[in-house]
């Protein structure tokens, strides 16, 4: 089994314009999926949900900027980590993901270990 990360990448619009209904909706659907993926021995790190906001320090002059996302309306939610037997799998896995009801994203990187 390979270690594969998942950054989950959310539109900011949607979850301003979200009813408590349709969270608690998403919420379910991230509670059933993440329980899917535990059971099947998937998960190695569950991972958590990420603030929007934060700080960029780049390159040699250590230049810091607002926010990591300053100029974009897509931000990265959260992460998990999980194990699958190669990238197809772990792409498979990811089709699952409440994310992509939406106009979310599911990046799958493999991790080099």
């Amino acid at each position: 089994m390979s270690k594969f990360l998942y950054l989950f990448w959310n539109n900011e619009g949607l979850s301003k314009s979200t009813s408590p209904e349709r969270m608690q909706e998403l919420t379910k659907a991230w509670m059933s999926w993440m329980a899917e993926l535990k059971q099947n021995d998937h998960v190695v790190q569950p991972g958590e949900r990420l603030d929007g906001s934060g700080m960029m320090v780049r390159g040699k002059s250590k230049t810091v900027t607002d926010g990591p996302y300053a100029e974009a309306k897509d931000t990265i939610g959260g992460y998990l980590v999980i194990q699958a037997t190669d990238l197809a799998q772990a792409v498979e896995l990811a089709k699952g993901c409440p994310v992509l009801s939406g106009d979310g994203l599911v990046e799958v990187r493999p991790i080099i270990s």
